[in-house]
């Protein structure tokens, strides 16, 4: 058997068609400012996709590129300029950061409401107790991307592998909120393989090619292999998808989500009006359990 194909590549097209026909039909003009520190070249083509893909719909973008010996107050004092514009409508971030800037601090100097990435603590909180603001864009994408093909979370056995603030963290809680049961892994795990084998849901995101071994994957899985690294790899070894009742490929599976999600909560943060079918990366059940608030947190 061979896994049907979870397409982030077909999905974030349609989603990028719905944002261009919304900012067409609106008098506002979301602008995003995108932050990059140093001269890496992974980076820069990350940023220079952004740029393109917000370009497509409608979105102005500024760059600002800021020298690889910044330090953290320099780093800051340009993101508190954004915050302070009120011409940008959303702040990005490039990740990962110069090993002397203290990446922390400097995402969550960004306003609440020009946080389109997802990325400060105010953020996560607000996701993790479902009390609004935007959420991780990877994560959100996933979500979205399952939502799309219908697949059901709720009762099910969920791994997430890798325990990042900007994904596996938040993948897990949104996750819970739709009543998956949860276990976070990683790359010391001991146990690994017992617990890919016990699952029905894996999100691989742990930033380790080929991490998740093909013969570990239950038959019929969803396999969501956020990882991307040169040459094509993923965290999953390719031979998952002949185990796996879904998967999504690498490339063309996460990322076009996690820019389409991007763009969309960009829209959002400038006022535009996005229809619910481009706004599903914000769905989560309104009945969901918030601990100690209702019934459903048991």
């Amino acid at each position: 058997m061979t896994a049907q194909i979870l397409d982030g590549s077909s999905v974030a097209t349609q989603m990028l068609a719905s944002l261009r026909s919304a900012i067409a039909d609106s008098v506002l003009h979301p602008t995003l400012a995108t932050v990059l520190v140093g001269d890496d070249p992974a980076s820069h083509t990350y940023v220079g996709m952004k740029t393109r893909r917000a370009a497509s719909v409608g979105i102005a973008t500024r760059a600002v590129t800021v020298p690889a010996s910044a330090s953290t107050d320099e780093v800051v004092q340009v993101v508190a300029a954004l915050d302070a514009d009120p011409y940008v409508h959303g702040i990005l971030v490039q990740h990962p950061l110069p090993a002397q800037v203290d990446e922390r601090r400097v995402f969550d100097t960004i306003a609440d409401r020009k946080d389109v990435d997802g990325v400060t603590s105010a953020s996560f909180a607000s996701m993790s107790l479902n009390t609004g603001g935007f959420r991780g864009c990877t994560p959100g994408g996933i979500l979205t991307l399952l939502d799309h093909f219908e697949i059901p979370l709720t009762g099910r056995r969920a791994v997430v592998v890798g325990r990042s603030p900007i994904l596996g963290l938040p993948m897990g809680m949104l996750m819970l909120a739709r009543d998956a049961t949860v276990t976070y892994c990683h790359s010391r795990t001991s146990d690994l393989a017992h617990q890919i084998r016990d699952a029905e849901v894996v999100i691989a995101a742990a930033g380790s090619p080929q991490l998740v071994k093909a013969d570990w994957v239950a038959r019929d899985a969803v396999v969501v292999d956020a990882g991307y690294h040169p040459g094509g790899i993923g965290d999953v070894e390719p031979g998952a998808a002949e185990r796996a009742g879904w998967i999504t490929p690498v490339p063309g599976g996460v990322g076009p989500m996690t820019i389409a999600t991007l763009l969309t909560h960009t829209a959002r943060a400038a006022g535009v009006d996005v229809t619910p079918a481009t706004d599903a990366t914000s769905r989560v059940r309104s009945d969901a359990g918030v601990p100690g608030s209702s019934s459903n947190d048991r």
